[in-house]
């Protein structure tokens, strides 16, 4: 199992849930056990999240292992220029 910690307006599309428990290997993997239990969050995924992993970002890295334990967080993209 890993800690999935949603900021933004992720949370709303989880019913408000700031920490979610499930499972993954990768963040592929993550994307599509969260969308398959929120369907709202399934397009705001494929839109693109910012991810960290035990402190460490990652950005579009959907084959990125996921170590047993992790804290993912999840944050929407920040454009800028």
């Amino acid at each position: 199992m890993i800690r999935v910690v949603l900021t933004g307006n992720l949370r709303r599309l989880v019913g408000g849930a700031r920490e979610i428990e499930i499972e993954a290997g990768t963040i592929g993997q993550l994307f599509r056990a969260l969308g398959a239990r929120y369907p709202g969050i399934g397009p705001h995924l494929e839109q693109g999240v910012a991810v960290a992993i035990d402190g460490e970002i990652f950005q579009d890295a959907l084959l990125e292992p996921i170590p047993p334990g992790a804290e993912v967080h999840l944050m929407p993209q920040i454009g800028g220029g």
